[in-house]
């Protein structure tokens, strides 16, 4: 294995041979010939086209394709990826128009029925290669195969580093997809000694922004949650919008980026020092915010695979139309609505948006770039919306596995070796929401009991519009004076940066997390200062059905843990005192010196809640989510790391329990590997950030 050393399996990562090449290019002709063929068909052209006709006019296509994609490389780079959407489809529109106007006489003044032409032909080759157990892998090699050429002559190159993130798959998960052969891939590396797994623990909040600040700047110490009130510039902060993104990056260590020093981030929150940076939230609003378009003009130029991707899309959304409806017709409990505006987002992450990670990872290994971080969000958006474990989240996790292997052949063929190192940035849990459990939201609950009239703002979903917001943002973020105000998705309409005055009451909700802000007051209450305001705020939410406990601060590194029968100190001199029943109880306990860590962090919520958690680690989340994350319970901090076993852990990093504590030494891991690679200098300078406090 090319990216694994000498000891790997040689049949995992093996070139292959040119017989197998050869017959998947002649394949792909076939395959292309025939919906060329019926295209031609069903718009009634004149033309009788035999098959030698029809191989005729695919050889020419895709020949006019590879003589294009220089120059369209060329003219894409002075943009983004949307002027490569542009140039690309409208040179797939003028080849095909040429193709069939010199080949076959054909002159369409119709230009519909050359966009149904190769509608048709698009749809023939997905049944075609699905039916012959085909992928892109033939297209992207092919790619990659003809960037090495260009770059062979740079002569050697250290190791270079692909890191892909699994967005929310947890360890339990994976094990059960081993067993049951849902990601092949991944089971050929782990049974065949060339990679090993590493499971760490996922701190609160166990989300992707603050996983990703950890593992990219090694800082554990800024992000409380996905979402939160922030005093210093009196507004709520919401990670995955890009502006609120740029200002969270800002505060994180720079000297820390892990992708320092030539590295590219694909599809991020934030960018880790990248000198490269595609569809990242925290560079949305930069020039060529999406990225340079010369990358993915591979994707819009080829006049076969972006038609594909276009009607696997509409595949993909016609897919989760009949999976909600399955869900409803056979009661499946617990579950949620799914509604209309996750048909189209899961569209456009489990095609669109894989089809051009897979892509820009493939130039840049082809371009040799030391280091590349890319995160797959499929798995964990239908997780969300249909359960960890139901079957539509597992057919996303077996095709993040097919991306895998695709990147494997991919790391066989480029002239820089590379190791791939898998991730997962939190687990998932299962459970009804709060709301249905009570049958009023949070926010509701806590006006309740505060009785008072107060301006409050909800925020407690809208996770899964960070890439439309990305793209949005990189669109018109240059043309609007504030573009940071305009965004998508249930979070935009309570956006208290567009209100006349600061609310009196923030609650968010980030999985069974639930945070709870009192903006008017300067800085956190104390408990004894929420007691003498509102009295039967805390013990009315600690007696509340799915609350399990209320954190809420004594002084400087301290909090009470609120329960239904009980306290428990955390932090400070009195840590681990208990009076009546212990509300911790039903969680890990390796969470609570999480919970210690998160009271002393500047933004944390005046108020901390978790639900509960039930024996099977179900919680109830305070978010539109049936599988979520943020808080403890269940699966969701239990998430994994797959690295090559060429590449050792240190001792130190793993626990006793065969654990590793949070994503902080995972960064220096991989720091540690860039060093030993050659790809990072040995700066000194910048002392690594403290970790947090271990259980």
């Amino acid at each position: 294995m090319r990216h694994g050393g000498g000891m790997d399996s040689p049949a995992v990562g093996a070139r292959p041979g040119p017989g197998k090449a050869t017959v998947n290019v002649l394949l792909n002709v076939v395959i292309a010939a025939a919906g060329v063929w019926l295209g031609l068909v069903v718009v009634g052209s004149p033309v009788r086209l035999s098959a030698g006709g029809a191989v005729l006019v695919t050889v020419c296509l895709l020949v006019l394709e590879s003589l294009q994609r220089p120059v369209l490389r060329v003219l894409a780079a002075r943009g983004s990826v949307l002027l490569a959407l542009v140039l690309g489809v409208a040179a797939q529109v003028a080849v095909i128009a040429l193709v069939f106007n010199v080949v076959l006489g054909i002159r369409f003044d119709d230009w519909f029925k050359l966009l149904t032409v190769t509608a048709v032909a698009a749809a023939v080759i997905a049944v075609g290669r699905w039916l012959a157990s085909a992928s892109d892998a033939a297209y992207v090699i092919g790619h990659a195969t003809q960037l090495r050429r260009v770059s062979a002559s740079a002569g050697p190159r250290p190791r270079g580093l692909v890191v892909l993130q699994i967005d929310g798959l947890s360890v339990d998960v994976l094990e059960r997809a081993v067993r049951s052969g849902e990601v092949p891939t991944l089971a050929r590396w782990l049974s065949s000694g060339s990679h090993r797994l590493q499971p760490w623990w996922v701190q609160v909040p166990s989300t992707t922004p603050a996983s990703q600040a950890a593992l990219l700047y090694g800082d554990e110490h800024t992000i409380p949650s996905f979402r939160w009130w922030d005093r210093a510039t009196s507004r709520l902060l919401v990670s995955n919008r890009p502006a609120d993104a740029t200002l969270i990056e800002s505060r994180l260590p720079a000297d820390r980026g892990l992708l320092r020093e030539g590295g590219v981030a694909v599809s991020t929150a934030f960018s880790g020092g990248a000198d490269e940076t595609y569809l990242v939230f925290s560079t949305a609003l930069k020039r060529r915010g999406l990225g340079s378009g010369d990358v993915v003009v591979p994707v819009f130029a080829s006049p076969f695979l972006w038609p594909r991707t276009v009607l696997l899309t509409l595949g993909e959304m016609i897919k989760e139309t009949f999976q909600a409806r399955r869900q409803r017709r056979r009661r499946v409990r617990p579950r949620i609505e799914r509604k209309l505006s996750f048909v189209a987002l899961r569209g456009l992450t489990n095609v669109a948006l894989r089809t051009l990670n897979l892509v820009v990872v493939v130039t840049w290994m082809s371009r040799g770039a030391p280091i590349i971080f890319v995160d797959f969000v499929d798995y964990d958006e239908i997780a969300h919306h249909a359960g960890p474990e139901r079957p539509e989240a597992m057919r996303a996790l077996e095709g993040i596995d097919a991306v895998l292997a695709e990147l494997e052949k991919v790391a066989a063929q480029v002239h820089t070796d590379y190791d791939l190192v898998i991730w997962s940035d939190h687990g998932q849990s299962l459970g009804s929401t709060f709301d249905q459990l009570t049958g009023q939201s949070l926010t509701d609950r806590i006006r309740e009991l505060m009785d008072e009239p107060l301006a409050a703002v909800e925020s407690a979903s809208g996770d899964d519009w960070g890439p439309l917001n990305t793209l949005i943002a990189a669109t018109i973020g240059r043309t609007r004076a504030h573009p940071d105000s305009f965004v998508v998705g249930p979070d935009g309409a309570d956006d208290p940066r567009v209100a006349a005055d600061v609310p009196d009451l923030v609650v968010v909700g980030g999985g069974n997390l639930g945070m709870v802000w009192f903006p008017h007051l300067p800085q956190r209450p104390t408990l004894s200062q929420v007691q003498e305001r509102w009295p039967g705020l805390v013990p009315g939410l600690a007696l509340t059905p799915g609350v399990g406990l209320v954190m809420v601060g004594l002084g400087p590194g301290e909090a009470l843990l609120v329960g239904p029968q009980g306290t428990r100190r955390v932090g400070g001199s009195h840590d681990g005192d208990v009076e009546g029943e212990d509300p911790s109880t039903q969680y890990d306990p390796r969470g609570l010196a999480n919970l210690a860590h998160l009271t002393t962090l500047e933004s944390c919520g005046d108020l901390v809640l978790l639900s509960t958690v039930d024996e099977l680690g179900l919680i109830h989340a305070f978010e539109y989510q049936v599988g979520s994350h943020g808080g403890l319970g269940g699966p969701q901090n239990r998430a994994i790391f797959i690295h090559p076993t060429r590449l050792p852990m240190d001792d130190e990093l793993a626990r006793a329990d065969g654990w590793v504590y949070g994503a902080g030494p995972l960064h220096r891991q991989v720091e540690s590997w860039r060093r030993m690679q050659g790809t990072l200098s040995d700066d000194t300078s910048a002392a690594a950030p403290a970790s947090m406090p271990q259980p």
